[in-house]
């Protein structure tokens, strides 16, 4: 596979597989322990539509053997653009069982990043749905069709000007394609990282890396088949997908419950109505929960009873909200500190209260390796913040055809460079203090400056722009368009401004939330703009305005 899927050293496959560690398994068959156990129990619920284990295998049974008598065969790419419906199972099980291979975009994604995907990993389809969220995505797939060579769109939904899913579906009677045989060490899927560089990476997984994943973290997270998991955020993110997440859920024999997005309102009435044990969410929505329940509106219908665990992840999550969420909630917090290219930090269920209200979690395998080093790679003293790098059997060793970016991505000992700031502590465990990378987490969505600059500087009337990070109580943190107009005669807004970015295909979390207009922008010594100066005017700035509406 060349720069697909960067292989690990010989020797050291080799022990992982004779450890057990990898398994053999393709993620096609996650579904079999179920299968054998309980296959008419509920598996997956989406509205008033419900699936049991057999159901679920059977409908991606169906659909893979409609992909192979329309021509997919292994090593095959598809970008799957679905939000949190049951046919993103049916499509990422079926993919799975040809060898196929999910590129694992998000519904917020627009044209720009679904035009790189499909032109990076060169994808022979793309599955959408028809409409969501007020967004028609067909208009959306007719000009990522011109500008790449994908053949074929599918649609879940009413289509309107490209083949509807449902009639890949193969009848009982007509399956007569036999199902490949799927190597475990080949390419599963492709996740996305949090795109530091312009548009993000494509993160290549095996079937072997991405199950013991998922194994290894029901073995942390304890989870068993009495689970019942509301799966609130993007099911196609790596964290409610696989840490443990709904391929977890499958793996232990419970329920995922689909909600169509986190809100309370949404969140309150599933968990009251399908008793959810188990969710993961990212700081912003679990303060949502918190000022929910104290709120007059859901006072006398937010049942939490049935809620035991509560996972926060895809940001740091402040001391402060950590330590209301088991008096306010009733339920044991879980803080998460993962990444798509491996390596996924737990705090565990039965660790004292200020472990998990302070860090952020340890490796969750013993096989996984962490080094926290200084800016020449030196190791620093125990307790020293410093950059984070890492190793084991499901971190990845190159990212998808990236060579050049890998020369610095990875150590030359196959150590991963993660980007994150984070002390360790005596007893092994993580405190992330921020990112070395020049990236802004809004409510655990990465957006490279980089990238939104670059669609900044196409404006006609912008001479430079810069994006910094504002902090955020409540999405961790928000970025703010430090823009020099060519004109200062040129009248420039923020609606204008995130009106053209979204004319640009731009997505939705990465618009500016606000914008500065200066005459010039502060420099480093070697001529950078100096961002650290940017982020001080701006505390400057908002201190002021503070001062001013007190």
């Amino acid at each position: 596979m060349g720069t697909e899927l960067t292989p690990w050293p010989i020797s050291i496959a080799e022990k992982y597989q004779a450890e057990g560690i990898w398994a053999g398994v393709a993620l096609g068959d996650i579904l079999n322990n179920a299968l054998a156990t309980t296959p008419d129990k509920t598996a997956l619920i989406d509205g008033d539509r419900a699936w049991t284990y057999q159901q679920l295998h059977e409908r991606a049974l169906q659909l893979a053997q409609g992909f192979l008598a329309q021509g997919f065969t292994a090593g095959d790419k598809v970008v799957v653009q679905l939000p949190n419906t049951g046919e993103f199972f049916e499509v990422i099980f079926a993919l799975f069982k040809i060898g196929a291979v999910p590129v694992m975009a998000l519904p917020g994604h627009r044209q720009l990043e679904i035009t790189y995907f499909c032109q990076l990993s060169k994808a022979k389809a793309y599955i959408i749905p028809a409409q969501y969220d007020g967004f028609n995505y067909e208009n959306l797939a007719a000009k990522v069709v011109l500008d790449s060579d994908v053949q074929n769109v599918f649609v879940v939904g009413d289509a309107q000007q490209f083949m509807p899913l449902f009639l890949l579906y193969l009848s009982e009677v007509d399956k007569a394609l036999a199902l490949p045989a799927v190597a475990a060490s080949s390419l599963a899927l492709l996740q996305l990282s949090g795109g530091t560089t312009n548009v993000p990476k494509l993160i290549p997984r095996s079937h072997d890396d991405y199950f013991y994943s998922v194994r290894q973290s029901n073995v942390v997270c304890e989870l068993t088949e009495s689970c019942i998991y509301l799966a609130a955020l993007p099911v196609a993110h790596n964290f409610p997908l696989s840490s443990p997440g709904c391929l977890g859920v499958f793996y232990a024999g419970g329920t995922v419950v689909l909600a169509p997005n986190g809100s309370p309102d949404v969140a309150f009435a599933l968990m009251k109505q399908h008793r959810i044990t188990h969710t993961a969410l990212v700081p912003p929505l679990i303060i949502a929960w918190l000022n929910a329940v104290k709120s007059h509106a859901h006072k006398d219908h937010a049942d939490l009873t049935s809620l035991q665990v509560v996972q926060v992840g895809g940001a740091k999550l402040s001391e402060q909200i950590a330590q209301k969420i088991k008096p306010e909630l009733g339920c044991a917090l879980q803080q998460v500190f993962g990444m798509a290219e491996g390596l996924v930090n737990y705090t565990r269920l039965n660790d004292d209260e200020k472990t998990i209200n302070t860090t952020q979690g340890k490796p969750m395998s013993p096989f996984d390796e962490v080094l926290v080093v200084d800016d020449y790679d030196n190791p620093v003293p125990l307790g020293e913040s410093g950059h984070l790098l890492t190793r084991g059997p499901y971190t990845i060793n190159g990212y998808f055809c990236a060579p050049e970016h890998n020369k610095t991505a990875f150590t030359a000992d196959g150590f991963y460079r993660t980007g994150d700031i984070v002390r360790l502590t005596a007893a092994g465990y993580l405190q992330v203090e921020g990112r070395a990378k020049d990236q802004i987490n809004r409510g655990g969505e990465k957006i490279s400056a980089e990238e939104v600059e670059n669609q900044l500087l196409a404006h006609p009337h912008i001479l430079d722009a810069a994006l910094v990070g504002i902090s955020d109580d409540y999405l961790g943190e928000r970025a703010c368009a430090f823009i020099r107009l060519k004109d200062a005669s040129e009248p420039l807004n923020l609606p204008k401004l995130k009106q053209f970015l979204r004319q640009r295909g731009l997505a939705e979390y990465k618009l500016p939330d606000r914008l500065e207009l200066l005459d010039d922008f502060p420099h480093s010594y070697v001529g950078k703009v100096n961002k650290k100066e940017l982020s001080l005017q701006l505390i400057k700035t908002l201190a002021l305005e503070t001062k001013k509406q007190g």
